[in-house]
């Protein structure tokens, strides 16, 4: 098959056409590929043409979801790309409390479809993040400690597999290739629908950043340390080290000061968490309290523009057992080195039901971590080139000490087989054996690469 004879629904675009310069643009802004073709898929058919096509001409074949996955693996260069962006439906079934939800779809999508019902799927902590790839990669999210990670919540999936072929998975049909999904990436297939069991949340909860100047970060996170031993699980405290930066719920007289934000989210009864976060807002006492009552999907939004498309992005990440006083000092001692204004450094609250699971339930790792650090260097003028990813290096290796030794696969910017070993552990062995069995040749590789187990 040849391009002028793929047959497709949507538009498939080449350089210079309309449309071609915007659908090969991704949230990372540092990354800059020139796709052969991007088909704009419709419906399966579509998928099962275009796959066709790029493995008949021999092409590189990238996936795209959302386009938000840090290292670009949306977009290829001088091969095909299988776009979603058209395929953003999501469906809400209240008698069986479930969801049903396209490959396009974004978190601001699912999040208008559910929580008009007091409804949620675990998600992220962007709106514009693609439900795909956080869900494949695991998903980390302010509702993870309540109800488990995203793909912990996936139910079934309908796929296309590198043969072309499609099937349906689930814990009762194809469930080794189910198990590998959660958390294994796009390394199995291309995902043409999720179906996500629902959870109560919202529509109004409290949450909200705490701040304080990053002067007294030490004493801040060690009470932060002690104060979430105790935490339950309604309760998820992200941490973001950083400059204040100029966004409209930003105390004006903080904008551009480094400040510790202690970013708290609860999901259940509200008097209760008044309660709960009260020694929490008390302690320092801060520079400005705003956590207050909202709705869910306001708190979802809150840090959208904090990550805009088209800036510049570098990540580097661990795991992270409980917060030692050595590593405190780590952090307090690095995470204002940057020089970029909009870079900074996340430390993600881990623990209750994503711990409670056993290890082996997906193909996820990382469910005895305390936390994930993200150290994350943005820029806004991608014409002047990357700023501080030197920082985000050294930073990465003096935490290296400390850290357990995995990390997340959605976190991460680089690409090697060290990385894949550290991100699945001994979890990596099946995962390349399932390789082998569904995509022997490596059609599915411009991801976080799994090898199969005849080539690993």
């Amino acid at each position: 098959m040849d391009e002028a004879s793929l047959r497709c629904s949507g538009p498939v675009l080449r350089e210079g056409d309309d449309g071609y310069e915007t659908a090969r643009r991704i949230w990372n802004g540092a990354i800059d590929r020139r796709p052969e073709l991007i088909v704009q898929v419709q419906d399966g058919d579509d998928v099962v043409a275009a796959l066709r096509m790029a493995r008949e001409r021999g092409l590189p074949l990238a996936v795209r979801g959302g386009g938000h996955n840090v290292a670009g693996t949306a977009i290829c260069e001088g091969g095909v790309v299988i776009d979603f962006s058209g395929m953003r439906r999501v469906s809400v079934d209240l008698e069986r409390r479930v969801a049903r939800v396209q490959p396009g779809a974004l978190w601001g999508d699912c999040d208008a479809a559910t929580q008009p019902h007091g409804l949620v799927i675990p998600g992220g902590i962007v709106t514009h993040t693609g439900v795909a790839g956080l869900t494949l990669g695991g998903g980390i999210g302010w509702a993870m400690r309540q109800y488990g990670l995203t793909s912990d919540n996936l139910r079934s999936a309908h796929m296309v597999l590198a043969d072309g072929s499609r099937v349906q998975t689930g814990v009762n049909e194809e469930a080794e290739l189910f198990w590998g999904i959660r958390g294994g990436g796009g390394n199995f297939g291309i995902l043409t629908e999720f179906e996500f069991d629902l959870r109560a949340a919202g529509p109004e909860i409290l949450a909200g950043p705490i701040l304080h100047p990053a002067a007294k970060a030490g004493e801040v996170l060690r009470f932060y340390r002690d104060f979430i031993a105790r935490a339950p699980d309604e309760l998820t405290i992200f941490v973001n080290l950083r400059t204040a930066p100029e966004l409209p719920w930003v105390p004006p007289h903080l904008v551009g000061s480094d400040v510790v934000m202690l970013i708290a989210c609860w999901l259940g009864d509200l008097e209760e968490g008044e309660r709960t976060l009260a020694p929490l807002r008390a302690f320092g006492p801060p520079a400005a309290d705003l956590v207050r009552r909202k709705p869910y999907a306001e708190h979802q939004s809150m840090f959208d523009s904090g990550v805009p498309h088209g800036w510049g992005y570098y990540w580097k990440s661990h795991y992270l057992p409980p917060l030692s006083d050595a590593l405190i000092d780590v952090l307090v001692e690095h995470a204002w080195r940057k020089r970029s204004p909009c870079s900074y450094t996340l430390i993600f609250h881990m623990g209750g039901a994503v711990s409670r699971l056993p290890d082996d339930h997906s193909a996820f790792e990382g469910r005895s971590a305390a936390h994930a650090v993200n150290i994350n260097a943005a820029w806004s003028d991608v014409s002047a080139g990357p700023m501080d990813v030197a920082w985000v290096r050294e930073f990465w290796e003096v935490l290296r000490p400390h850290a357990t030794g995995g990390v997340y696969v959605n976190f991460l910017s680089d690409q090697s087989d060290d990385l894949i070993r550290a991100v699945y552990g001994p979890k990596l062995e099946r995962l390349a054996q399932l390789k082998s069995r569904v995509d022997p040749d490596n059609v599915f590789r411009i991801n976080q690469n799994i090898r199969p187990a005849s080539s690993a």
